[in-house]
């Protein structure tokens, strides 16, 4: 289980708090892309694009590497994780929740139905 300092999971959810960001991620869950092709489905400069990818990388959510002329960037999972995991508690806070609403909507049909039934149409 990989697990970051609250500082670094910090800069993570402020790195996935951009749309731009997490669109960039999820081309990079394809594959390898460039700089140039991270930037091509959005209307901003190579400098703004290079200014996300830096986000990115200080994150630890992508590394980058130069070859030749090229800025190759790849996704690195592990802060994803970190990420998924301290979300993770809410996610059981909000099913719980979530579950007990179902039993309640249920249990409210349940006692409308038998009413339903003697009703003329």
């Amino acid at each position: 289980m990989v697990e970051l300092s609250a500082s670094r999971l910090d800069i993570v959810f402020h790195a996935l708090g951009d749309a731009t960001r997490r669109r960039m991620l999820r081309d990079l869950a394809a594959g390898e892309r460039t700089v140039t092709q991270l930037a091509q489905p959005f209307d901003m400069s190579l400098a703004a694009a290079s200014k996300h990818v830096k986000a990115l990388e200080n994150a630890g959510l992508i590394r980058r590497e130069v070859r030749g002329r090229m800025h190759v960037c790849r996704l690195e999972p592990g802060p994803l994780a970190s990420a998924h995991e301290w979300l993770g508690f809410y996610e059981r806070f909000w099913t719980d929740r979530l579950d007990t609403l179902e039993r309640l909507l249920r249990q409210e049909d349940a006692r409308k139905a038998p009413a339903k039934e003697g009703e003329e149409t």
